[in-house]
This record gives structure tokens, C-alpha cells and sequence, in this order.
């Protein structure tokens, strides 16, 4: 029982920040773990009862959060068409 002693506590804003950390894509949640020194199963309990940031938690909230996502996605598709169109004008003038 001496273990118990050592047990570390955390608070809501530390888990939160540190959920967010494991949802980077430069990141992974063992190297989050390792770099703030604590064990990797807390973060993975963390990101179950967080969820992502700024995401709701259940079912109605994750087909609403779902949409929103692919609405994101649409918009950042549909700028990265435009530019590609864009570009393709450009260099077809300079071939002309």
C-alpha cells in the first residue's frame, strides 16, 4: 500500500491540456505520457471521458460533431481546389 502514498493527483485543467497534447498530429499519446512523466493508461481514460477538444460527448453530440467535421473538411478541399485551379491559370498563361 505504500504505492498509494505516491499517487499523483491531477487536476481537470491539467487533464484537459493534456488530452489536447495527444490529439496533435505531430504527437502520439505514449509520447505525451513520457514527456510529462506520467503513465500512458491515464491519458487514454483521459481522452474516453473528454473526448475530443471542444467535442460533446454522445451519441446525438458525435453525429453533430461528425457533420461539423466534414464541413471543416469540405471548406479546407474546396480552398485547396481553388488554389490548384488558380495555379493551373497561371502557368498556362506562361506557356502561351
Amino acid at each position: 500500500m505504500a504505492s498509494d502514498q505516491h499517487r499523483r493527483q491531477y487536476d481537470e485543467e491539467f487533464k484537459r491540456e493534456a488530452v489536447r497534447l495527444t490529439y496533435d498530429p505531430d504527437r502520439t499519446v505514449a509520447g505525451v505520457a513520457r514527456d510529462l512523466g506520467m503513465n500512458e493508461n491515464n491519458l487514454w481514460r483521459w481522452r474516453k471521458q473528454f473526448g475530443r477538444p471542444g467535442e460533446s460527448i454522445g451519441p446525438a453530440a458525435s453525429a453533430e460533431d461528425e457533420v461539423n467535421r466534414l464541413r471543416r473538411q469540405l471548406a479546407r478541399v474546396t480552398e485547396e481546389r481553388d488554389i490548384l485551379k488558380k495555379a493551373l491559370a497561371v502557368f498556362s498563361r506562361r506557356d502561351e
